[in-house]
């Protein structure tokens, strides 16, 4: 409340009705005795206040700070702090992007790195980019180590091409590289610290901004993004220079299913079943390990539980269309099935289509689609000795 309201002005004051004063006697007719009496407890009470003095002391600056300073102590500020305080490490952390913009360009760099990271499933959050890292080195450090590299120089080379330089910061020059130090690991048939294959990584990874830009300018008249199709194009024509006979550096053999798969349904295992959705998450990187995979969904639920919850939708329904196919079992609990439908259900459940029932329904649909297609895909290529 106000302390103007309570004062009010002087001009306001009201007329105050003849009454006996404090010791008894009618107006005009106190004594000598009397009077000197008042003076004495008057002298005793605090001074009066003209009513702009009290305004001055309500619009003081240390009045305002110690209201500030009252309700700062108030525990319903306490509580309200948390919220906020979680605000600046969720989403896609736009005032730590802003607090960095005068910082050293080395940070700036980093950042922009770790945002590349987890730029591959739709996430534009560096602490995103920093579990995700820690997902790696829990699957394996050597692809840690390459994926990262991946990334670094991919990024210098969209600088050193003055591409745009909020697609950088976002780190959409940086995710496609990330996939190619992985899957490069992945297919080595040279095992891990083979570090002869940091040159041919090194120069794959640099034709990825080359491959974003060129397809970008394309894809922009339908208004299109080019998710990972550079990183698909830059892995096909690694491999397929390559292939498993390579003195160099050689992949590992590729080849088509030439048999009918024993699959018995009474070896089901429903807990094997249950890891492979987050198994099939971890997919996305190329990673098969359990725990990978969890720490890859915290990744996602620190930007947006929305998509940690189609994330994990797809993945269970890419594995529901590898059963109805009847696929070997092997391939489900190693969640080769849960990946790309999972992609394809963050992307259109609210990530790139403004997220209602219908659209909801469509993500289900198209992660079904995406899941069928995906395993078609997978025996055509293989024909050619290629991966997916």
């Amino acid at each position: 409340m106000n302390g103007r309201s309570l004062i009010g002005d002087a001009g306001e004051a009201s007329p105050v009705p003849h009454r006996r004063d404090t010791f008894g006697n009618k107006p005009g007719e106190a004594t000598s005795g009397g009077f000197s009496r008042l003076k004495l407890a008057l002298s005793r009470r605090p001074p009066e206040q003209q009513p702009g003095e009290e305004r001055a002391m309500e619009d003081s600056p240390s009045m305002d700070k110690e209201d500030r300073g009252e309700n700062q102590s108030s525990p319903c500020r306490g509580r309200r702090c948390y919220p906020k305080a979680l605000s600046y490490v969720t989403g896609d952390m736009r005032e730590f992007a802003n607090w960095l913009k005068d910082k050293p360009q080395v940070l700036q760099f980093f950042d922009w790195v770790l945002r590349g990271i987890a730029q591959v499933v739709f996430v534009n959050n560096p602490i995103s980019g920093i579990l995700i890292l820690v997902g790696f080195l829990v699957q394996n450090p050597w692809w840690a180590l390459l994926g990262s590299i991946g990334t670094v120089v991919s990024t210098l080379t969209a600088l050193l091409l003055s591409q745009d330089r909020s697609a950088i910061a976002g780190g959409l020059h940086g995710y496609n590289a990330t996939l190619v130090g992985l899957l490069i690991a992945v297919f080595s048939d040279k095992g891990d610290y083979f570090w002869w294959l940091l040159f041919p990584i090194c120069a794959v990874s640099m034709t990825c901004p080359l491959f974003s830009s060129a397809l970008s300018s394309v894809f922009s008249k339908w208004d299109l993004p080019v998710f990972t199709l550079p990183f698909n194009m830059a892995l096909t024509l690694y491999l397929s220079a390559t292939g498993h006979y390579n003195p160099f550096f050689p992949s590992q053999l590729i080849t088509p299913e030439n048999s009918v798969p024993n699959v018995t349904w009474s070896e089901l295992n429903a807990l094997q079943l249950l890891k492979s959705v987050p198994v099939g998450v971890g997919q996305i990187y190329g990673c098969d390990n359990l725990w990978t995979g969890l720490i890859f969904l915290g990744a996602i639920l620190l930007s947006s539980p929305l998509m940690c919850l189609h994330a994990t939708i797809g993945s269970l329904l890419g594995m529901v269309a590898a059963l109805s196919l009847s696929t070997p079992f092997e391939e489900i609990y190693f969640g080769l099935w849960g990946y790309n439908s999972s992609l394809a259900c963050i992307a259109m459940g609210g990530m790139f289509v403004a997220l209602t029932w219908q659209t909801h329904l469509l993500a289900l649909a198209c992660a079904l689609f995406t899941a069928y297609l995906g395993g078609s895909m997978s025996h055509l290529m293989a024909v050619h000795c290629l991966a997916l």
